[in-house]
């Protein structure tokens, strides 16, 4: 008999679902058609919240922490693609939606094509911040190691934002207190650790190696795509290789950004949800 997953409260305003195969947390706000939301490697849900404000009065936003992060489950296994995409659908039976607009941005962005792909009737549309099928394999060499270099003990809350400002140098102030708030925990020791599990945030990596292009093609609802000028992650090749796969797909190009365009622009990311919600 299939599993009837739930919903609980816990700590700070956040749920979480009970029951399934991986209990995920996440936040949602206000009525009305959803959207869903997700984060990048080693972030969690409240990179979002800037976003999610600004849709939430005329959108259920449903913004969640992603296997292996946060206050969701972090399993030995199960980091590839079509894992994160089941999530989503989890999420989604937990609440009793039948459809929504699933965004991401990176890790995010990827997994959000993928629902798309693997369950075309529960999504009316695609945003994908800043990650398509084709970045390059030295990306994610350099990735793997600045992940890794993140996962140690820090002091306290002060401490943890000067590294954070230092690592995403563009993202607003309240983006680098929102990750120092929400990314970590502090421990016996009176040392505060990230929330993001090393060995899932390496083994999602590895997952990036499969590009899930074919999927990335196949994905039958409109998509739209965002790229930072200046991003690190996301190149012009890349980019323009992805834009020969779905010429007819909306294509942004943001100015003064880099990879992590809804920490740094969210009132320009909230607006391409609100066209897609206008459509």
């Amino acid at each position: 008999m299939p599993v009837t997953v739930g919903v609980e409260p816990i700590a700070d305003g956040l749920s979480r679902t009970r029951g399934a195969e991986v209990d995920l947390a996440f936040r949602v706000r206000g009525s009305g058609p959803a959207i869903v939301l997700l984060h990048g490697t080693s972030a969690n849900h409240a990179v979002w919240e800037p976003v999610a404000e600004a849709l939430a009065p005329h959108s259920t936003v449903i913004a969640l922490d992603q296997r292996g992060h946060g206050r969701s489950d972090k399993p030995a296994t199960g980091y590839t693609g079509p894992s994160f995409a089941g999530d989503v659908v989890t999420v989604l039976d937990a609440l009793g939606i039948e459809r929504a607009i699933v965004g991401g941005h990176s890790l995010g962005g990827r997994n959000a094509w993928l629902v798309g792909a693997l369950h075309p009737d529960r999504v009316r549309a695609v945003v994908a911040v800043d990650y398509t099928p084709y970045v390059e394999s030295g990306v994610l060499d350099d990735l793997a190691v600045r992940v890794a270099g993140g996962y140690r003990a820090f002091p306290d809350r002060a401490a943890i934002e000067e590294y954070i400002r230092g690592r995403y140098p563009r993202i607003l102030p309240g983006a680098v207190q929102r990750r120092a708030r929400w990314g970590y925990e502090q421990r016996e020791d009176g040392q505060w650790w990230p929330l993001a599990d090393p060995d899932a945030m390496q083994q999602l990596i590895t997952g990036f190696r499969t590009p899930w292009d074919a999927e990335f093609r196949a994905v039958p609802a409109p998509m739209t795509h965002l790229r930072g000028v200046d991003s690190r992650i996301l190149s012009e090749s890349a980019w323009a290789a992805a834009i020969a796969d779905r010429p007819g797909d909306r294509w942004v190009l943001i100015d003064d950004a880099d990879h992590y365009i809804p920490e740094e622009h969210p009132d320009l990311v909230a607006a391409e949800f609100e066209r897609l919600l206008d459509a």
